[in-house]
């Protein structure tokens, strides 16, 4: 999540490696809030139909539409010196930034079991009351805090649509929580993923994150850090390593969003469209994992909702960002401003890592749905807030969809 400066995104990571949520002022605050927003880089996108250029990466095609990387020239990039090391030019001049320009070529073998696991960077600075909106809207009490519970092993038998995301950022590899939904362009065979905003863009100040990758069942096991220092990639990541060829967040965020405060939070989710690194399987990633869960665009107003679960991977102290938690609690309303839509609130104790992780309710027919998505929550981390998946929501999601249809 953001600390309110965001809070939750995602760790520094440990080498170079490295969010909070506003509350209304008649909300008392007693600790600094922190919001960590995390975002992923650019993506290779071919889904246009358009000519493609390609140049190799770690033994494997890169597949680029020639209109994107015109934009990459334009930008100062060498498609071919991206895969040695160019992509870690973070010049403010070539860090891409709108809607249009998300690129993420796969370079192959990049996400590693040590990059993976060290992927712990938590972007974001911290907020004091100061930096809340006034008492606008309707905010509920602040919850009690829900202390974290741990999600017992196989992650694929309890939450098999739940999995981390890792991106670098300018300050190091990071990481942020995701989950696997339902495409209606392809029912049964979803390639798309569900994140914060944060998770994916800088937002106003910058831009794509990069090398965003979709590990979904991370840890399967549950093993300590400990017990990972020697685990082969395939027991940390035993669904593979899914590359995002296509995202797409809200303008509101790209416009406002940020490191720290409450700005864009209301708005604070996006849409992956992703693709295996290594491209020998013929499975889409929901036939991969077996699960999917449907967006609830319609859920019902927060007073009628019983009870929410977060889920996700805290890697701010004191978790490490190895193993999945969740938080189940009733949902109150947090309203940042006026003009922007009351986010959900529930209290919880996970911490940066957990940002962009789905947030599950029951639907009319019982079965789970996502209703939101952890985007901010306070430095202490007794709570979280999460936006609620209106008409913009809806848009992204058909967008990134439509993209692929007939693919």
């Amino acid at each position: 999540m953001r600390p309110i400066r965001p809070l939750f995104a995602a760790r520094r990571a440990r080498s170079t490696r490295g969010r909070t949520s506003p509350v209304a002022a008649a909300v008392a605050l007693g600790a600094a809030l922190v919001l960590t927003a995390t975002a992923c880089g650019p993506s290779d996108d071919n889904a246009d139909g358009k000519p493609t250029a390609s140049a190799t990466a770690g033994g494997d095609k890169i597949q680029i539409p020639d209109d994107i990387k015109e934009r990459l020239k334009e930008h100062g990039f060498d498609l071919d010196k991206w895969k040695d090391g160019e992509w870690k030019n973070w010049d403010r001049d070539k860090w891409l930034r709108e809607a249009q320009d998300f690129v993420n070529p796969i370079i192959a073998g990049l996400w590693d079991t040590d990059r993976m696991r060290d992927a712990d960077k938590n972007p974001g600075g911290r907020v004091d009351a100061g930096d809340l909106s006034g008492d606008q809207g309707v905010t509920d009490p602040e919850p009690p805090p829900v202390r974290a519970a741990a999600v017992p092993a196989t992650y694929h038998q309890n939450v098999p649509y739940a999995g981390k995301l890792v991106f670098d950022t300018p300050e190091g590899q990071a990481q942020c929580s995701a989950t696997v939904v339902t495409d209606p362009a392809h029912p049964g065979k979803s390639d798309m993923v569900w994140t914060a905003g944060h998770c994916v863009h800088a937002g106003k100040n910058g831009g794509w994150y990069r090398n965003l990758a979709f590990v979904p069942s991370y840890n399967d096991s549950a093993r300590s850090s400990a017990q990972l220092e020697g685990a082969t990639r395939e027991e940390i990541a035993p669904y593979g390593v899914w590359w995002a060829d296509a995202a797409q967040t809200s303008e509101q965020w790209i416009a406002q969003g940020g490191p720290t405060g409450g700005a864009g939070a209301s708005y604070d989710f996006a849409v992956l469209h992703v693709k295996p690194e290594r491209g020998t399987t013929d499975k889409s990633l929901e036939e991969t994992v077996g699960s999917a869960l449907p967006v609830d665009f319609n859920a019902p107003a927060v007073p009628k909702i019983s009870r929410l679960t977060a889920k996700g991977y805290p890697a701010a102290a004191p978790f490490d960002g190895q193993k999945l938690f969740q938080c189940a609690d009733r949902p109150g309303r947090l309203s940042l401003a006026e003009t922007d839509p009351t986010m959900y609130r529930i209290g919880c104790t996970m911490t940066g890592g957990s940002s962009g992780g789905g947030w599950v309710g029951q639907g009319s027919d019982g079965k789970p749905v996502l209703v939101s998505n952890t985007s901010i929550g306070p430095v202490t981390a007794g709570w979280l807030a999460g936006p609620r998946l209106g008409k913009e929501a809806k848009a992204v999601y058909a967008s990134v969809s439509e993209k692929f249809a007939g693919q």
